[in-house]
């Protein structure tokens, strides 16, 4: 019995001997890593900003009156000097016509003193009249010139007001929705006093706030050379970029042309304003765009890719491959975030071996075989 239970025992030795050696150690696998190096980077801020037009002049009701005629089609381009309303023109009429009456009777009356003040002088040079109604006639005469004047001023006021009655377009550039339609009263409060807008957008304007701290930011990067106080805070060759609403960049560059002279005491912010070309027409007056400001270019920066960050409670690391080929995490300090990339201030240093792929599978302590790999930003490529 004892033979059998000791030839069980040293089968069961060989099997398993057998077996450790059939087990084979794995090699070392490739994973790609990306060679952190320190650059200068851009940084910049970003404003959320509503567009307006170079010009966006609003189209008046100057005389009451009820809407005869609408000359325009809603949204369309309008050149300088169109017709666009028509407002009842007849009591303006009938008010040109009273003032022409007025004209006449000061006309009159003017001829009338002009004969009295002749016919006065030679009989006053012969001591025929006294001076004293020399004088009368002549300040009469000079009376009936002034009445003459003013007539005529009241005339011309009423002959404008007449003009009023027929809108006409002040610039080139889109208009708008009309505000009053044919047959309504206009030019009196709660009536339509604004009927329209035209806007020239072959510019377009971009208005935004700056905190204190945003401002005292940008005027530190830029020299006295590009932002002159003296001349309305006139700001020179500070390039700006533009996003549209769907994530867009817009293909033309704009420039920082105007700085509110004050902060707003009421929300601690100044008021800053971008001009950009508009060829195609493409933004309108209103849009909400996002414009992105250089403030500084911060040197020696290192840039790892957003994607091999690893968070967990608001704190950030990342996984590298050390001199000894062993993967180990390590704690770090995020900064500014760039498209696809994070500033790293403090937990890494120039080149170390961040690894770019893999994460789930990537284990502390395990031997690898690092494949240093050129990133590539998918997010800066879409833009």
């Amino acid at each position: 019995m004892k033979i059998k239970l000791l030839f069980v025992v040293i089968s069961l030795s060989l099997i398993f001997s057998c077996k450790d050696e059939s087990v084979k150690v794995l090699p070392p696998q490739k994973i790609k890593v990306y060679k952190v190096t320190t650059k200068t980077v851009p940084i910049y801020e970003e404003f959320v900003g509503q567009v307006f037009g170079e010009k966006d002049i609003p189209i008046r009701a100057r005389v009451e009156g009820f809407l005869d005629e609408i000359h325009f089609k809603e949204g369309s381009n309008i050149e300088k000097g169109k017709l666009l309303y028509v407002i009842n023109p007849d009591p303006q009429k009938e008010a040109v016509v009273v003032k022409q009456s007025m004209v006449a009777q000061a006309n009159t009356l003017l001829i009338q003193k002009e004969s009295d003040l002749n016919r006065i002088k030679p009989l006053a040079a012969l001591d025929a009249v006294s001076k004293r109604e020399l004088d009368m006639a002549q300040a009469k005469r000079d009376a009936a010139i002034s009445s003459l004047k003013a007539a005529n001023a009241d005339l011309n006021i009423a002959k404008i007001n007449l003009s009023y009655t027929r809108i006409l377009s002040p610039i080139d550039g889109i208009i708008g929705r009309t505000l009053a339609r044919e047959g309504e009263f206009v030019g009196k409060n709660p009536n339509p006093v604004i009927l329209n807008t035209v806007s020239d957008i072959s510019n377009i304007r971009v208005q935004f706030f700056l905190s204190e701290n945003e401002y005292l930011r940008i005027a530190e990067k830029y020299s006295k050379a590009q932002i002159d106080s003296t001349e309305g805070a006139e700001v020179k060759k500070i390039a700006v970029e533009l996003y549209l609403s769907n994530g867009s960049l817009f293909d033309q560059k704009g420039l920082l042309d105007f700085i509110d002279r004050n902060i707003d005491t009421s929300t601690g912010t100044i008021l800053v304003q971008a001009t950009f070309p508009n060829p195609d027409k493409i933004i309108r007056p209103g849009q909400f765009v996002i414009v992105k400001v250089k403030v500084m270019d911060l040197k020696d920066a290192l840039l790892v890719p957003q994607k091999c960050l690893i968070e967990l409670q608001g704190q950030y690391s990342v996984l590298i491959v050390n001199k000894e080929n062993k993967i180990e995490t390590v704690q770090v300090v995020i900064g500014e975030k760039i498209p696809g990339y994070t500033i790293i201030k403090s937990g890494i240093k120039s080149d170390d071996q961040v690894i770019l792929e893999g994460l789930q599978k990537a284990k502390p302590g395990l031997v690898v075989i690092p494949v240093v790999t050129e990133y590539k930003n998918q997010s800066t490529k879409k833009k």
